[in-house]
């Protein structure tokens, strides 16, 4: 037992050790990060707070989101989330997503984003507005031009491109004009662009010479967490499992292609099984794979919690992606593709999406199909059949993984382009004072 001189000691140590964490946080520069997608979602586990727990330790980080009704029902999910956000010194201000009405939650979505911005910009904690994708972005850009503060426009993709991909908006309709006027000037306000592919850089760069004339532009893929998605040494003793990672209903992912793949496989294995980890709807995803009734027994459609799909993934054989090309993907990197090859798994995948085709050509990690015609698919699966009679094929995809999708290399990015932007602020201020 303790003394009172001895408690009385300790307390002292313990509150003075509480100041120095205060005067630390104090001299942080401040990050306000922003964006639409949920914590609570496998997307912002990945894509979000992966990267803010590691740049915590040098900045001060507020956080807002969007997070869906059906997420913030589970009430242990949130607790998880929160207690990781103040484990990491993260201040998360979680705002409820409105699916509805069309035109007008977003804009609410907006509204709340600029309120909030506003608030945090005169709190002090925003040296640099995180802005991931467009409707984000557009918020940071009012806040610049009423404030002054500095944003980054984190592209995440073409998303005017991806729209009239989807088929939610039409080619030069008033609703994609608007959008293409915010997107020049968010490009040419930011005080730098972050991109997922070098191929949208080089798309961008031909649509916008003048805007990107002298604006600084960085690649920096999504990242998977390969701490957790690794390779294991001992696969288990079952039958082949091919797989689809993620959701397939976006109206980006090429469904029918997935089921041209799925049925020819069936075909040339017949003890293969199929899995689809997606949180969509089982029934629908089910009901457009189709097939016969041998292949609907051999096909699991179910969801995972994002801290327990490893282990599926690693138990598989081989993962099938394939999405819709065309300028809607060119600035997409499918987080699924880091998530599979860091597990030592080759992928069967389509050309026109990002820099998915380069990837797997350079590094000699999955096979690219065609088309959904049986001919064609037959001809990529003889090819991931050569490929994975390769006894460094599992090695490649480590080491792919960690090339292109490593979450210790987006970091530093990141790092880097806080500080360019933060450097560039303090000399501009210098500037001023003379």
């Amino acid at each position: 037992m303790l003394n009172a001189q001895q408690k009385s000691l300790f307390l002292d140590i313990f509150k003075c050790f509480q100041k120095c964490r205060e005067i630390i946080s104090m001299s942080k520069s401040a990050i306000l990060y922003i964006t639409r997608n949920g914590m609570l979602e496998p997307l912002g586990q990945s894509q979000v707070l992966s990267y803010l727990r590691g740049l915590s330790s040098d900045y001060k980080i507020t956080l807002i989101s969007f997070e869906k009704p059906e997420d913030l029902a589970d009430k242990t999910a949130v607790a998880r989330v929160d207690a990781d956000c103040k484990t990491h010194g993260i201040h998360w201000l979680p705002q409820r997503f409105m699916y509805k009405p069309k035109v007008i939650a977003p804009a609410w979505s907006m509204l709340v984003f600029l309120y909030l911005c506003l608030r945090e910009v005169s709190r002090g904690n925003a040296d640099i507005i995180h802005a991931r994708s467009y409707l984000p972005t557009i918020v940071a850009l009012v806040v610049n031009k009423l404030k002054g503060t500095p944003f980054i426009f984190d592209m995440r993709a073409l998303w005017p491109e991806e729209l009239i991909t989807a088929g939610r908006i039409k080619r030069d309709s008033i609703m994609h004009k608007l959008l293409v006027r915010a997107e020049r000037k968010c490009l040419a306000r930011a005080a730098t662009v972050v991109s997922l592919t070098h191929a949208a850089v080089v798309h961008l760069k031909k649509e916008y010479p003048q805007e990107l004339q002298n604006q600084k532009i960085s690649v920096i893929s999504t990242c998977a967490d390969l701490n957790r998605f690794v390779p294991i040494s001992k696969r288990p003793n079952q039958p082949k499992v091919y797989s689809c990672l993620g959701t397939v209903l976006s109206g980006w992912f090429r469904l029918d292609w997935l089921a041209a793949c799925f049925k020819v496989l069936a075909k040339r294995e017949p003890d293969a099984q199929f899995e689809v980890i997606t949180r969509d709807n089982p029934e629908i995803v089910r009901k457009a794979i189709g097939g016969d009734q041998d292949l609907q027994s051999r096909l699991k459609v179910y969801p995972l919690p994002s801290h327990e799909v490893h282990k599926a993934v690693q138990t598989q054989t081989a993962s099938v992606m394939f999405f819709t090309d065309g300028l809607g993907k060119i600035g997409s990197a499918p987080t699924r593709m880091g998530e599979i090859l860091g597990c030592g798994l080759p992928v069967i995948a389509n050309a026109g999406i990002g820099d998915v085709a380069h990837i797997i050509e350079r590094y000699r990690v999955g096979v690219l199909a065609k088309s959904s015609s049986d001919a064609d698919m037959n001809q990529a699966l003889d090819e991931l059949e050569i490929l994975m009679q390769d006894p460094e094929l599992a090695r490649r995809c480590r080491y792919a993984a960690e090339v292109v999708f490593s979450l210790e290399n987006g970091i530093e990015a990141y790092r880097a382009v806080y500080q360019k932007i933060l450097d560039a602020k303090s000399t501009k201020q210098r500037q001023v004072g003379k």
